[in-house]
């Protein structure tokens, strides 16, 4: 292949978030000898089980990748030398070549090997996942006003009523990721997203005894509720499931035995319970497993727990989560009754002491008060618990709250006080 002519440029890796010091390379998106435009994604990073893409603040081509996909990567470390495009060749000076410490904004920043600096634009401020989406849309964020610090323009801005870019097309969506089961034969790299589950899982299963509980719960009430209104939901734009019910029925057993709603800090040998009620809903994605947190969902009514749901389902499987979203839960619910699962033994989301594993409802035939068979709706309920905070019956006492709650969904509809 021949070197492209002109001067040769590093791109290192830009700020991609406050308190966010390494990414991850997940994999790369170019190759040496690729001619790429300007705003073109270059690579998939990962932070904190959040993934996204590095975007190019230049146009030019790609001459040496300077990293390896699994490999952590130093906020202003090189990833990449390319050549730009359009650059007239210039002498290079030893004090030119000095390293060039990225600007602590979002701007993209590169420095020259073997000519003076090239510019990097830097009209707004905003995070490379903010410009990502704000391409996917079709925004020009110029026209956007940004709520964050120092004007800084945050995902959420981008839902303000704002022009598309000029010249562009509005994108179309994306289909959502499928999921790659494997093929015989192959080696899959342990890396990004997997091998972050991977460290996680372990560390959980090697610090904390797990025990599990079981129980079953008759859900017919909930069931006709929920068929009663999500109609009446559906035309507010809410989808309603059974889980926004599930994670009221969860807060209120929380308050009820507070012992599970708890942390372990080994380091200090105590046992910190927690006065906020962020519960954590397990999301399938394409890419492995995410556990955004609805937070307060103790302060919020079914309606809003459905909308958070659905947007942070949605996000992470998108790809697109926000850190923030992903971090600081105080319980976690995970559910395969989707995939027709009955019972499950999940694995707790260290360092919570906690979590709840929802299964398929199922009808079935049962004896009701006057020992009359009738029909049912039954879901498993399996609970995993940390065994050093949560004894047996402290877990039991928690699933009958469950059990309770959910034996009552009108009532999970009511504020908490009237």
């Amino acid at each position: 292949m021949r070197r492209p002519e002109g001067p040769i440029m590093e791109f290192a890796l830009p700020h991609i978030g406050e308190g966010v010091n390494e990414a991850e390379l997940v994999r790369w998106l170019v190759q040496p000898g690729d001619t790429v435009k300007r705003g073109q994604e270059l690579a998939e990073v990962l932070t904190d089980k959040a993934t996204m893409e590095v975007p190019a603040p230049f146009a030019g081509t790609i001459t040496e990748l300077k990293a390896e996909p699994g490999q952590k990567v130093k906020i202003g470390q090189v990833l990449l030398d390319y050549t730009p495009s359009g650059q007239p060749a210039a002498a290079s000076t030893a004090a030119e070549t000095d390293h060039v410490v990225l600007a602590p904004v979002s701007a993209l920043h590169t420095r020259r090997l073997n000519g003076p600096p090239l510019p990097t634009p830097a009209s707004v401020k905003a995070a490379p996942s903010v410009r990502h989406m704000a391409r996917k849309l079709g925004i020009d964020l110029t026209g956007v006003r940004g709520s964050g610090p120092e004007g800084r323009i945050l995902i959420e801005d981008l839902s303000q009523p704002v022009a598309p870019a000029a010249g562009r097309d509005m994108p179309r969506a994306k289909p959502e990721p499928r999921f790659d089961y494997g093929k015989p034969g192959t080696r899959i790299p342990l890396v990004g997203l997997r091998r972050t589950i991977s460290e996680r899982m372990v560390q959980a299963k090697r610090a904390i005894p797990h025990y599990s509980y079981i129980d079953e719960c008759d859900v017919s009430d909930l069931v006709r509720l929920r068929n009663s209104l999500k109609d009446v939901y559906g035309r507010a734009g809410v989808k309603l499931t059974y889980l926004p019910f599930i994670v009221k029925a969860v807060v209120a057993a929380l308050k009820e035995v507070p012992l599970v709603n708890a942390s372990l800090d080994e380091e200090k040998n105590e046992v910190v319970l927690h006065d906020r009620y962020d519960v954590g809903i397990a999301v399938a994605t394409a890419n492995g497993l995410m556990v955004p947190v609805v937070r307060d969902a103790d302060k919020k009514d079914i309606g809003a727990v459905a909308r958070e749901i659905d947007r942070l389902s949605s996000d992470a499987r998108a790809g697109r989560p926000r850190r923030d979203d992903l971090k600081g839960g105080t319980f976690t619910i995970t559910s395969v009754g989707n995939l027709g699962g009955l019972i499950s033994t999940p694995v707790i989301n260290h360092p919570e002491v906690g979590i709840l594993g929802i299964g398929k409802v199922v009808r079935r035939p049962v004896f009701d008060e006057a020992e009359q068979v009738v029909a049912a709706d039954i879901v498993y309920l399996s609970f995993s618990f940390d065994h050093r905070v949560v004894d047996g019956a402290v877990g039991a006492v928690f699933g009958n709250a469950v059990i309770r709650q959910l034996h009552n969904p009108a009532a999970l509809l009511l504020p908490e006080k009237l």
